[in-house]
């Protein structure tokens, strides 16, 4: 090989591996949020695990991304390290599916006009071209994420053909064969495969350059086997690194990756070396071809995925052997590990999980805030105000995190989600922050001995039912998306308002009427104008959750609209308002 050459391969190597990764990230955007919703469900059985690592891993084309995924699945406590094994197994499996689609420049065509068709050098620059007008052309992102994956897949396939191109002389050097010769040596074999996909950091990746090289001829199956196995083993480097500064549990999904693939390596190898021995299979000194490659690649996860698929708990237990718990507490789970930033439409859907925890938390300080009204608990009380802290965290950790996020190059359903969840984070923030008053208001009513009129009480009453019952609508619209629950929130937040409005003005003919207090007068009117608030907040996430449906929504000109003519907005808001009416103050009766 010349200089000239050697640039070739090297560009050729630069072209594959951006393929590789823009049709990863192209398929992961048309995959979406899929991917963490079959995770949850997928991972009941060890059997669903290993489907769905084969098929997130088939997906986005790398294990070692799927790897790192599950570590910080485990670091966020999300997942727990029994439920990663068998993925990670089933990533073994995906990950041959690249080997299969680069064996397609190995084809012979000879006469045939459909092998022709078949090989890539045919049809990827049709498809490089269609890739390219969908890019520039489709208004959906859908459709621009189909066009990368096009384009990527065409790159890639160009940059194997480079690589190809350039190692062609080799075919005729006789330091080459001796080389490959060499190599037929397993332990020799097998550091090379190792250290190449080290260096590079994809066994997908490593896999195709062996696939090049046996384009060239002089590859012998003798020498691509070992090599194909340290290449196996060479990928789990990824994972290793990413297990840096993570929680112990975390580590040992790593561990479990580097044990699955040297366990492989430790039986099949010296079990082929044997029955080669025994049987002198004909094929070993024979040339190996990219479908060849393929065929180890495959076989070799397939057998040891059999082999250690009983073998789930022996492989947890060596990993906690391996990286056994210290007295330190280094099970913490963290907020939201940032290595699922990597997988955008899984860091949403885990943040989106997070906001829920913060709403629960929200809700129970409201409802529990609204009955110290009644009477105070000192010990309730502690628990509300720890409650807050932690929800103001959640709102710092949040934002902080969806704002690192947002930098990500997303989709357009992505970045909508991003918005509603961020918006969601400040109002259901805020509800929090009225529940906390509203404890500021039962403890001064406690420490003074006030007490509410019974008229009060039952105009409270109605109001503080109302604002719970929209509290819980909004809180199930959001989780679910719910465009029906969110449409029923609007006229109950109608009818919150009218009523607060009517509580006040009966308020100020008691207060006229010298039957309240100066300070409970305050205490009353700061509670309901506390009470409509978090209505409104209610009302806010309900249209975050209508603007998903549609995004041309303007959220002032929606709730300003003009509901005379709305017959459904009219018929829910007569059936609250039979429900939760303030009546009208009796000015002939004394309370």
């Amino acid at each position: 090989m010349d200089i000239f050459s050697i640039l070739t391969l090297i560009g050729g190597l630069a072209f594959f591996l951006y393929g590789i990764a823009i049709m990863s990230s192209g398929l992961e955007k048309i995959a979406g949020g899929k991917l963490e919703k079959l995770l949850k469900k997928m991972t009941s059985s060890p059997l669903k695990g290993l489907l769905l690592g084969a098929g997130i891993t088939a997906v986005i084309q790398s294990s070692s991304a799927t790897t790192v995924m599950l570590i910080g699945l485990v670091n966020s406590g999300i997942m727990e390290l029994q439920q990663t094994i068998s993925v990670i197994i089933g990533t073994n499996i995906g990950t041959t599916i690249t080997a299969w689609i680069l064996s397609l420049s190995g084809i012979d065509a000879g006469t045939s006009v459909i092998l022709k068709l078949l090989k890539p050098e045919s049809f990827t620059p049709l498809l490089a071209f269609i890739g390219v007008c969908m890019i520039m052309a489709a208004k959906s992102n859908k459709n621009k994420s189909v066009g990368s994956v096009m384009v990527g897949f065409a790159i890639l396939m160009f940059g194997m053909s480079l690589m190809a191109s350039s190692m062609s002389p080799l075919s005729q050097n006789d330091d080459f064969r001796n080389m490959m010769v060499a190599f037929t040596n397993p332990f020799l074999g097998f550091a090379v495969g190792l250290i190449l996909t080290i260096i590079i950091q994809s066994s997908s990746a490593s896999v195709g350059i062996l696939q090049a090289l046996s384009l060239v001829g002089g590859v012998s199956w003798g020498a691509a086997i070992p090599i194909i196995l340290g290449q196996n083993l060479g990928t789990c480097i990824s994972a290793v690194l990413a297990s840096i500064g993570v929680s112990t549990n975390a580590k040992r999904v790593a561990v479990v990756h580097v044990l699955f693939n040297s366990i492989g390596a430790l039986i099949l190898l010296p079990l082929f070396y044997l029955a080669n021995a025994i049987f002198h299979f004909a094929f070993v000194n024979t040339d190996i071809n990219p479908a060849g490659v393929a065929i180890v690649h495959s076989t070799y996860n397939i057998l040891t995925a059999i082999m250690l698929f009983n073998f789930i708990k022996f492989l947890e237990k060596a990993a906690v052997k391996i990286i056994p718990d210290t007295k330190k507490d280094t099970n913490r789970k963290v907020f939201l590990d940032e290595r699922l930033l990597n997988t955008p439409a899984l860091a949403i859907s885990e943040s989106f999980n997070k906001t829920i925890e913060m709403a629960e938390l929200v809700r129970y300080n409201y409802i529990t805030s609204t009955k110290m009204l009644k009477s105070f608990h000192t010990k309730k009380a502690d628990e509300i105000v720890e409650n807050e802290t932690t929800i103001d965290a959640f709102e710092d950790y949040l934002n902080a995190y969806l704002l690192k996020l947002s930098g990500k190059d997303l989709t357009e359903e992505n970045n909508n989600k991003i918005s509603q969840v961020m918006l969601a984070i400040g109002d259901i923030e805020r509800i929090g922050d009225h529940a906390a008053q509203i404890l500021k208001y039962a403890k001064k009513l406690n420490e003074s001995d006030l007490k509410f009129s019974d008229e009060a009480v039952e105009e409270i009453k109605t109001i503080v039912n109302a604002v719970e019952e929209i509290y819980e609508m909004a809180l199930e619209c959001y989780k679910t998306d719910n465009l029906e629950i969110a449409q029923k929130i609007e006229p109950l937040e109608a009818v919150i308002k009218k009523g607060v409005k009517r509580a006040k003005k009966n308020h100020i003919q008691r207060l006229q009427a010298g039957q309240c207090s100066a300070e409970r007068s305050f205490i009353f009117s700061d509670l309901l104008n506390d009470l409509r608030r978090i209505a409104a907040h209610c009302g806010n996430i309900a249209t975050g959750v209508i603007q998903l449906y549609d995004i041309t929504i303007n959220k002032h000109e929606y709730n300003h609209r003009n509901k005379d003519e709305d017959l459904e907005f009219k018929n829910r808001y007569k059936d609250y308002k039979s429900r939760y009416k303030v009546h009208k103050k009796d000015k002939e009766i004394t309370v």
